[in-house]
């Protein structure tokens, strides 16, 4: 089969599929030229991550697709079920990349807490002459240990997060309306294993007792607005590397500005690739440009997956 990455996928996948006989495109198509390069080029497979989409038209008029892959946890970029509908096979990675968002969460947070993000942009500019005035300004940071993290969304990498947190010495607690329990492992290098639970709460519950907030729903949803902003402890942080949209950018400014909560951290964008200027420009925000899944070892992991799952239902 003729298969298109035309987001990317790992060497790893590539050579996983050649070896079985397949051919992989790695061309990037713009999104207005895809029906047109998928029919003349005869593509029986697309494989995306989030830049590109695969809607209804684009459906419609390949018939020749057997299936559309999605490197990464959801797949709010394709039309699953009419694709489905349609005889087309869709599938993602959902394991693949859920300790390296877990990684990026963290990597925030811990920079957040002691002022990492803003100190790494005034030293350069003013370290040489207001070294004193700076280490007084980023010298009432906070430790992780002890704090209270409220997970939104307890799905995969909601846990991997969740055992980091555990890990630290942090408090967990969810709020997820699709589980009855709590429960989950933290696994050692040394090959022990921890059980743990996670306090389960409303909505209104986290936002009102956590001292950070992570965001790891599906979709694009918003869930945090300028009420939900108002309801969060006084100083906290909000951390959100799920999905553009889920929080109110506007609404966050404000808060922030305010200094209702003391910082956010934002991978993804409500208007990517084209994120709002003032939002990148806010000193109490950590930026990163949706980069959750962007390891090297999640995207090998990602494109063994993508391989496995076509070589299987090409069979």
């Amino acid at each position: 089969m003729k298969i298109l990455a035309n987001d990317g996928i790992a060497q790893s996948g590539i050579d996983a599929l050649v070896s079985s006989g397949h051919e992989v495109l790695t061309i990037n198509v713009a999104q207005d030229q895809l029906v047109e390069y998928i029919n003349d080029k005869k593509v029986d497979v697309l494989l995306v991550r989030s830049a590109t989409t695969a809607r209804k038209n684009l459906i419609d008029s390949c018939p020749r697709l057997k299936m559309i892959g999605r490197g990464g946890v959801g797949m709010d970029n394709i039309d699953v079920d009419y694709a489905r509908s349609k005889g087309c096979n869709v599938f993602n990675t959902p394991d693949a990349s859920s300790n390296s968002v877990a990684e990026l969460v963290f990597a925030h947070l811990s920079g957040m807490m002691r002022f990492l993000h803003d100190s790494n942009r005034q030293m350069p500019l003013e370290g040489e002459s207001k070294f004193k005035e700076l280490k007084k300004a980023y010298g009432n940071g906070s430790e992780l240990r002890g704090k209270k993290i409220g997970i939104i969304g307890f799905g995969r990498i909601g846990k991997a997060v969740g055992r980091i947190a555990y890990g630290v010495g942090m408090h967990v607690q969810v709020h997820d309306p699709h589980i009855e329990s709590g429960d989950f492992e933290v696994l050692f290098s040394d090959g022990q294993k921890v059980s743990a639970k996670a306090k389960i709460l409303n909505l209104n519950e986290i936002l009102t007792s956590s001292d950070i907030i992570s965001i790891h729903i599906g979709g694009g949803a918003e869930i945090i607005g300028a009420n939900e902003l108002a309801k969060m402890k006084k100083g906290a942080f909000l951390i959100n590397a799920a999905r553009g949209g889920v929080i109110n950018e506007e609404a966050l400014d404000i808060a922030l500005e305010s200094q209702q909560i003391a910082g956010a951290a934002i991978d993804v964008f409500k208007n990517e690739p084209n994120p709002a200027i003032k939002l990148l420009m806010n000193p109490s925000v950590s930026l990163t440009p949706h980069i959750g899944a962007a390891t090297k070892e999640a995207q090998d992991r990602i494109g063994i997956e993508l391989a496995n799952q076509i070589i299987d239902l090409s069979k």
